[in-house]
């Protein structure tokens, strides 16, 4: 089975905010403009949209559910506490511990 490759596991916000990045030269301070954001606000996102790619990309990942609630993390959309109970708890299901 082939892994999906990172970006076709991005959401279409996500997608729509690195092409405002792109056609803003990478200037976050243009893209908090666009949005009417803050620059703090606009880092933050920027900050979390790399996380989830790393860990769409991070091939030592297990499975597509690990990939998957590692960017859950990177978003700010699960805890590192739960993150960690429910891999521990999908790693004993898989491995029937």
């Amino acid at each position: 089975m082939t892994q999906k490759a990172w970006f076709d596991e991005l959401s279409a916000e996500d997608l729509q905010f690195i092409r405002r990045f792109i056609l803003a030269s990478g200037s976050l301070k243009a893209v908090a403009q666009e949005y009417g954001v803050s620059y703090p606000t606009v880092r933050l996102r920027l900050d979390r949209l790399i996380a989830k790619i790393q860990a769409l990309e991070d091939s030592r990942e297990r499975s597509p559910f690990h990939r998957k609630v590692r960017a859950l993390m990177a978003e700010g959309r699960l805890g590192e506490r739960e993150a960690r109970a429910l891999l521990e708890a999908h790693d004993e299901t898989v491995n029937g511990d």
